[in-house]
């Protein structure tokens, strides 16, 4: 969109905020990026360029607003909505691949060179992978010097940096502030507990909550995951150790509390945040296209910024989604937390009922067939998927090729079309995925008229919904009363046309 210069004035001009983070706004005369809904007077047009990143910005030698705060903006909704290579790379590098393995790395998990990598990032992004990895750096520099009272040179490893002097430098050239000074101009500094970071997640509005959270929290396994006062609460798995993440929506930001074993896993843990809520979408965006279907745009008026619930791992939502075919979001808790029990690793400190990390596969490949109480077919299908993902043969990262993927998938023994679509929905994110099995989506399409005997009248119709079709299946889930499809303690809208015992995310066996 940066390309596009009259469109980006008239954003910058309206201060709207749906912008943020489509694009950067540069003011040459003051040496200043800012977000578009800074809310200063805007500057005169000769004097503004526009960049792709805030990568782009400061490479150029611009400083970061102190008023906009524009790298703490919702990520681009661009990358959500594509599968080229560049939005895998943005995937892969907001995931921490470069920290952790290098620009190498992440070329050899795209499958191109270092050199094809860094000229088509650059072309599109304005800055190359190392730049957009410095960038992310200073945010997470930002994080910690405003949430905690880390002494800065721990600040300063947390963050990534080699040195304290390249620290120092980086704080100074993308704030204009020495770190001492930004922690002194700090206005909000969230009450969490020792050795606990919390922070603000930005969002675009509107932001529909009950479905996301309700999801969450009724499809919570035990162990892993809970619902508690008000927050979402899981176990996650980073490369620095065990952590802790609470999640609580709020009317424009989702409050959010880590507690990390190492603090330099702070950037990943937050965008696995971003990403399990569906953070970075286009809500106005998505509406706007459902809501031009005669069909759908009733649900979408009653319900604007519905998101999709994602996961924190790809290859647990996939074996969590094996283990849900054909039985009631009851039954699927049941048997994941058996395996979570038996398998996931034990915290050294339980936090409440939080008390295990969920197992990877390679964890699960000695687990005895016999202790799998499911049917054969489902049992086959589970060890099936584990081997395949322990050997990596089936890829379910955030660089994932959503393609590749399902061809991947549908190859397994057990693993049909509802399952593939499910998985792409929560696991890849992919924003098209489309489960037309799904007996919650049959019974609310056919209670707008719209599914015949077969899938067929229903695939067909749902082309008019592309690329979003898994938001409208969080529409067409919403029709009943389930309790994924609201926050626990609130009571169900009751539609008549929907059996309120059914489970909507349930395959049609």
């Amino acid at each position: 969109m940066h390309d596009d210069r009259e469109r980006c004035l008239r954003a910058v001009q309206a201060k709207d905020a749906r912008f943020d983070g489509w694009f950067f706004t540069a003011v040459t005369s003051t040496r200043i990026y800012c977000r578009p809904s800074c809310p200063v007077v805007a500057p005169r047009p000769e004097h503004m360029v526009f960049y792709p990143s805030s990568a782009a910005a400061q490479q150029a030698g611009f400083r970061a607003c102190k008023r906009c705060r524009p790298d703490a903006t919702p990520g681009s909704p661009e990358w959500n909505g594509r599968a080229d290579a560049v939005a895998r790379a943005m995937r892969l590098i907001n995931d921490g691949v470069i920290d952790r393995e290098g620009v190498g790395g992440l070329a050899g998990r795209l499958g191109y060179s270092v050199r094809q990598v860094e000229r088509i990032v650059t072309a599109e992004l304005g800055a190359g992978p190392l730049a957009l990895a410095r960038a992310q750096r200073g945010q997470t520099a930002r994080v910690l010097i405003e949430t905690t009272d880390l002494p800065m040179a721990d600040v300063a490893f947390a963050a990534g940096f080699a040195s304290v002097r390249s620290f120092n430098a980086t704080v100074a050239e993308i704030f204009a502030l020495s770190p001492t000074e930004l922690r002194r101009r700090a206005r909000h500094r969230p009450t969490t507990a020792p050795g606990t970071v919390g922070l603000r997640l930005a969002l675009r509005t509107p932001f529909l909550t009950d479905n996301l959270f309700g999801h969450l929290a009724a499809t919570a396994v035990p162990g892993v995951e809970e619902w508690r006062d008000g927050w979402f609460r899981r176990t996650l798995r980073l490369a620095g150790g065990p952590a802790v993440m609470a999640l609580a929506p709020r009317t424009d930001h989702v409050a959010c509390q880590l507690a990390l074993t190492d603090l330099a896993d702070l950037p990943v843990a937050v965008n696995r945040a971003r990403r399990l809520l569906d953070l970075d979408a286009d809500p106005v965006a998505v509406d706007a296209a459902l809501g031009a279907d005669p069909r759908l745009a009733p649900l979408v008026a009653a319900a604007p910024g519905r998101r999709v619930p994602h996961s924190v791992d790809g290859e647990e939502m996939a074996l969590r989604a094996v283990l849900g075919q054909q039985v009631s979001t009851s039954a699927a808790r049941t048997h994941t937390a058996r395996l979570v029990a038996g398998h996931g690793t034990p915290l050294a400190a339980p936090d409440g009922t939080l008390t295990h990390l969920f197992p990877t596969a390679a964890d699960l490949l000695d687990v005895d067939p016999a202790t799998l109480a499911l049917p054969d077919a489902r049992r086959r299908a589970v060890l099936g998927l584990l081997a395949a993902v322990a050997a990596g043969g089936v890829d379910l990262s955030p660089g994932a090729d959503w393609d590749r993927a399902r061809a991947q998938l549908a190859a397994l023994p057990g693993i049909g079309p509802w399952t593939v679509e499910t998985i792409a929905m929560r696991a890849l994110a992919d924003p098209d995925a489309f489960p037309a099995g799904d007996l919650g989506v049959r019974r609310a399409a056919a209670g707008l008229g719209l599914a015949g005997p077969g899938d067929k009248a229903l695939q067909q119709h749902a082309a008019v919904w592309r690329p979003w079709r898994s938001y409208a299946v969080q529409h067409l889930w919403a029709t009943g009363t389930h309790a994924i499809n609201r926050l626990p303690g609130r009571s169900p809208t009751v539609d008549p046309t929907v059996d309120p015992t059914e489970d909507p995310t349930k395959e049609l066996s």
